[in-house]
C-alpha cells in the first residue's frame, strides 16, 4: 500500500525548520514561540544575523548556529533544532553561546556592559540524567551558593519534546500549543480546533507542502533524507 503523502511540512527537519521559522516573513512566528519560553522578557521584534561564526584564532572551532537573532533592544538568541541525541550537547551549547557574547566587545573604552543572551535548544530526545524527570522544559542560568540568580543575562532553555504526550484537546496554554505543533504538524491533515488562532493559522499556510515551489520540495526531500 502507498503511503499517504503528508500535508505539512515536519518541523523537526532542518529545511521544515528554517522555512517556518528562519524567513524575515515570517518572523512573528518565532516571535511568538520565544515569547512562550523566555521568562520575563516580551520580544516585540527581532532582526536574524549570519548564523556562522568563527574564533579569532585558528585553532577555534566554527560554530554554525540553526538561527541567530538579535532582538530590538540588542538581546542575542540563538535557537536550534536537535533531532538527534549528540554526545556533549550541552558542552556545545555553552560554547556557541561565547561567541554572541564575545562579538559584543567594543574596541576603544568600553565598561564591558554586555546585552543578554539566550542558548534554546528544542530538542527531539530526552537528557538521559533527566529521563525520569517529568519536566520537559529546563530553563538554567548562573547561581550562586545559595541558589540565589548570580548573573541573569545568560540563560539556557532546552525543551525535551519527546515527553510532551497531550491530545490535541487537552491543550491548555500557548505553550502546550506550540509543542503540539512541533510533535503533531506533519502528521495532520486539517487545523485542530484547539489552534483556529491568527498565528497557528498562518504557520499552517506556511507549512502547507503543496504550495511549495519545485526547488523547496527537493530541498524538503533532501531534508527528510539526512
Amino acid at each position: 500500500m502507498k503511503k499517504e503523502e503528508e500535508k505539512y511540512i515536519n518541523p523537526l527537519t532542518d529545511f521544515g525548520f528554517k522555512k517556518l521559522f528562519g524567513t524575515e516573513p515570517n518572523k512573528d512566528l518565532l516571535i511568538d514561540f520565544l515569547n512562550e519560553i523566555i521568562p520575563n522578557r516580551k520580544i516585540k521584534d527581532l532582526n536574524y544575523s549570519t548564523n556562522e561564526h568563527f574564533g579569532k584564532l585558528e585553532i577555534d572551532r566554527k560554530a554554525i548556529f540553526d538561527l541567530y537573532c538579535i532582538g530590538e533592544k540588542g538581546e542575542r538568541f540563538i535557537v536550534e533544532m536537535q533531532k538527534a541525541k549528540q554526545n556533549y550537547f550541552k558542552d556545545r551549547s555553552v560554547f556557541y553561546s561565547s561567541f554572541p557574547i564575545q562579538e559584543q566587545a567594543q574596541k576603544g573604552d568600553w565598561d564591558y556592559k554586555l546585552e543578554p543572551v539566550y542558548s534554546i535548544g528544542i530538542l527531539d530526545f530526552k537528557f538521559d540524567e533527566h529521563k525520569e524527570d517529568q519536566d520537559l522544559l529546563h530553563v538554567i542560568e548562573l547561581k550562586n551558593q545559595k541558589c540565589e540568580v548570580f548573573y541573569d543575562k545568560l540563560k539556557f532553555i532546552y525543551i525535551e519534546l519527546p515527553k510532551f504526550k497531550k491530545k490535541a484537546s487537552e491543550l491548555k496554554t500557548r505553550f502546550d500549543k506550540w509543542l503540539y505543533v512541533f510533535t503533531h504538524l506533519q502528521k495532520l491533515k486539517d487545523i485542530p480546533k484547539e489552534l483556529q488562532e491568527r498565528v497557528f493559522k498562518k504557520l499552517f499556510e506556511v507549512a502547507e507542502i503543496a504550495g511549495f515551489s519545485e526547488g523547496e520540495r527537493k530541498e524538503y526531500e533532501e531534508s527528510l533524507k539526512n
